[in-house]
């Protein structure tokens, strides 16, 4: 079942707001103050050039707002046009176990154009992670399990493609550029209608 709300804009037309359909938990992948004011959830692709893209007006966003904007990151692999997004976002959880999921994250968008199994075991070496159990927690039925819990928050949520983000609960249906989703967060920090975090 998707969460969507109707709201009326100024010109007093109806419009449907997706919403995020599962709250963010203390088992999400997080950057940022637990108690900042804005929530910006990205579900994401480690294959989608666009979510790659997507990185600089995040990390712009993170810099300009450190105390008040919290980032949270969730799988969305398509598989169907990315045949190696499924595997990096097993090597993300993999390296997350061995609390390093930030680190690979950003490495996998970094070498976006190499993501075979041996790349990606390399990139547990790279980043000192202990590649045997690397490689067991790539395959671990824990790792699928969360990979598809995301999955299914954003379907439920109303994502059709990446990156789709959520500000403070409410799907940002514009650009991810740095002006575009800035806006979005000043609103929500002068007071502007939202969801919950």
């Amino acid at each position: 079942m998707r969460s969507h709300a109707r709201e009326r804009d100024p010109l007093n037309m109806t419009r449907v707001v997706a919403r995020l359909a599962t709250p963010v938990t203390s088992d999400d992948h997080v950057q940022g103050p637990v108690d900042a004011e804005v929530t910006l959830l990205q579900y994401g692709d480690y294959e989608c050039p666009y979510t790659r893209m997507s990185r600089h007006s995040i990390h712009a966003l993170q810099r300009e707002y450190p105390d008040d904007l919290r980032f949270v990151f969730r799988h969305f692999p398509l598989s169907e046009i990315h045949p190696h997004a499924r595997a990096a976002a097993e090597a993300a959880e993999a390296a997350g176990a061995q609390s390093d999921f930030w680190t690979m994250h950003e490495y996998l968008f970094e070498h976006q154009h190499a993501l075979e199994d041996p790349n990606l075991h390399q990139y547990a070496i790279d980043l000192g992670l202990e590649p045997d159990r690397f490689d067991r927690d790539r395959s671990s039925p824990e790792v699928a399990r969360r990979i598809d819990r995301d999955r299914t928050s954003g379907e439920r949520s109303g994502v059709q493609g990446t990156p789709t983000f959520y500000v403070n609960g409410v799907r940002h249906d514009g650009p991810f550029d740095i002006d575009s989703l800035r806006p979005a967060i000043v609103a929500q920090l002068n007071g502007g209608p939202g969801g919950p975090r």
